[in-house]
């Protein structure tokens, strides 16, 4: 059978897609309903509240003392004591009415009582200490505008100006319908997820970022295959069901199998197909009986991308609302960031605050890679008509943190170890979550350049000198003149050979990596696992070429066990906790010390010595030995200040 691609109509940019989507949906709001009070928090108001009642509802006395009319009490001072028969004052309690013919209150602290009367060493003006009727809220006024979110604050204000029930804008009712015959519920997933499924998390993703704006959001309990009559039926049954907004997730690309564009033109209008924004670019809007219907595409990241372009500002318009803004931050761009011309690029960023200014260091990965939203600080917009982004370049980040937050972040570049990630947890535990590891695996040299560069707080490194056998001087020489750092052990860990459980391939050493049958993965030039790995080689006088497997490439001791432990490659040099953590036989190679690299200027950073605590703390140590491969007899150690 043959099958058909469909192309991509006109794209449209994200200020084209928003504007149609404006105009189309701009007037569309949801229904309005009457709720409690007390059950109001967070939902917007249809119309504006009048108060019931004033608050006070009559004059009050502030605080405890003797009520009294002003007149009476003028020329009492502290060093002259004025005396007021008993029936000329009255003992209050803050709260209490005002008795009539009284318009002060003589604060207890003045006032002394005595068997002629009451002594008091202050004069009070008329409503001194008095809360008259209406202070704070008058019966009729309006307490709350239109449009306006309730918080905490105005249930208390709501109820005291006697209104017990509110008009309110009914939330907006949300259908999420996962489609594709690959993708599988996590919740009905057999173990081990058999080759080509794919599990559905990204409905989840959409529901709570929905919840956040204020809806009510419902993923669809059955997946629709890929079939148009059946993707037919489940829109159809959504628009009688009368959902506010339906989001379908996939199938909105240009593959063979990709027909939901061509199934809302039939039943509606298709507004846009296809954006100029990547991840996201598959998205696509329609109109179908009135009600707006968004294509998200497959990819998380992607997805997260169309959501926030699209869905949000629907779901805030449709209860009368202007989307909240996000705080933006002028940052300094930490490392080259290519993009394409044509495409906007939105690109996932780390953020920490480096010698006074604010760096942001992108994060590796496709829009595939939902870990890179969870690691990512921000979002940094490449325009589409320009190509890129130069290192030390400023540029602007939309928020995914707190502001506050940049100043608790310590940027960590350099070489991949699973001790690193320990840290980063044992410092949350510490702080309660207010200080954060930001970390990006680009190479023991690359960490070397970013401090250079001065765009990180420490690097992990562990290159070895070929020469004289020991690991990072030299290069610390070389790559970083004029610069004083501590070097500080972090652990002693073994390099080797990572293969599949049994080591099918038998496996023995370094002399195997020429064997024909044997397919090798490799790690980024420029990290101290490559040198190690060339240098090895070259001792056993076998060339790159003769390697299969050379030129491909990870970033991570982990994606290195992955690759083997999926039958991607039959061998990987990386460190013994990986190979333990996805129980892979491991062949060891070299013993190597790993260090992180901290610029002096930052050692006495309170982040920093937490940071040091932490490595020399028993905890540390005991949970390194329990991951396996690590040894930790000098971690802490500073091996030298260079």
């Amino acid at each position: 059978m043959e099958r058909k691609q469909r192309i991509y109509r006109r794209l449209k940019t994200l200020d084209e897609a928003g504007r149609i989507l404006r105009e189309r949906f701009g007037n569309l709001r949801v229904g309005t309903e009457s709720i409690s009070v007390r059950e109001a928090l967070g939902r917007v108001l249809a119309g504006g509240v009048k108060a019931l009642a004033s608050v006070p509802a009559y004059h009050a006395a502030a605080m405890d003392g003797i009520a009294v009319k002003a007149s009476d009490t003028f020329g009492a001072l502290p060093e002259k004591p004025l005396l007021l028969p008993r029936g000329a004052a009255k003992m209050v309690d803050t709260g209490d009415p005002i008795p009539e013919g009284k318009d002060a209150v003589v604060m207890v602290e003045r006032v002394e009582e005595t068997e002629q009367g009451w002594l008091i060493s202050e004069a009070a003006y008329p409503w001194r200490n008095v809360r008259k009727a209406g202070e704070d809220i008058v019966m009729g006024e309006t307490i709350l505008p239109a449009r306006h979110r309730i918080r905490p604050y105005d249930q208390a204000a709501l109820l005291a100006a006697g209104i017990l029930s509110i008009g309110v804008f009914a939330r907006p009712r949300v259908l999420i319908i996962p489609t594709g015959d690959e993708i599988v519920r996590p919740e009905e997933a057999p173990s081990p997820l058999p080759k080509g499924a794919l599990l559905e998390v990204n409905g989840q993703m959409l529901a709570s970022l929905a919840v956040q704006c204020g809806a009510v959001a419902e993923i669809r309990p059955t997946i629709v295959p890929d079939r148009p009559g059946e993707l037919k039926s489940a829109l159809a049954d959504a628009l009688a069901d009368g959902y506010d907004l339906i989001m379908t997730i996939a199938g909105s690309s240009a593959g063979s199998e990709d027909f939901t564009p061509t199934l809302l033109e039939e039943m509606g209008e298709l507004l846009v197909h296809g954006i100029t924004v990547m991840p996201g670019k598959p998205a696509l809007l329609a109109a179908v009986n009135g009600r707006p219907v968004v294509g998200i595409p497959g990819y998380p990241v992607s997805a997260a991308v169309a959501f926030r372009e699209f869905a949000r500002p629907l779901l805030y318009s449709m209860q009368g609302l202007v989307p909240p803004g996000h705080d933006r931050v002028e940052v300094s761009v930490g490392r080259k960031i290519p993009s394409k011309l044509g495409l906007e690029e939105q690109v996932r960023v780390i953020l920490g605050n480096v010698g006074g200014k604010t760096v942001a260091m992108p994060i590796g990965g496709g829009a595939g890679v939902i870990t890179s939203l969870v690691r990512a600080d921000g979002i940094l917009r490449i325009p589409q008509e320009v190509s890129g982004l130069a290192e030390g370049e400023t540029a602007h980040v939309e928020l995914m943190i707190p502001y506050e937050a940049i100043n608790d972040r310590l940027l960590a570049i350099g070489s991949h170890d699973l001790t690193i990630d320990l840290l980063n947890s044992l410092l949350k535990e510490k702080t309660g979550g207010r200080l954060h590891i930001s970390s990006s695996n680009v190479g023991s040299l690359g960490g070397l350049l970013a401090l250079k560069r001065r765009t990180a707080h420490f690097a992990g490194s562990h290159l070895l000198d070929t020469v004289t056998g020991d690991y990072n001087h030299s290069y610390i020489k070389r790559y970083l003149p004029g610069m004083t750092v501590a070097l500080v052990t972090l652990v002693h860990r073994w390099q080797g050979f990572m293969t599949q459980a049994g080591n099918p391939k038998k496996i023995k050493g370094i002399g195997d990596l020429s064997r024909p049958d044997i397919v090798f993965v490799n790690r980024q030039g420029g990290s101290g696992t490559r040198i190690l790995l060339d240098y090895e080689i070259a001792k056993a006088g076998i060339p790159p070429e003769r390697v299969t497997g050379y030129g491909n490439e990870e970033y991570t001791h982990m994606n290195v066990a992955m690759a083997v432990a999926c039958g991607a490659a039959d061998a990987g040099l990386g460190i013994h906790a990986a190979a333990q953590a996805l129980s892979l036989d491991f062949i060891p190679v070299a013993r190597e010390r790993y260090d992180l690299v901290i610029p002096s200027a930052y050692l006495e950073d309170e982040k920093i010595r937490l940071l040091l605590e932490i490595i020399r703390s028993d905890d540390f140590k005991e949970r390194a030995l329990a991951m396996g491969g690590y040894e930790v007899h000098e971690t802490g150690k500073v091996v030298d200040q260079i």
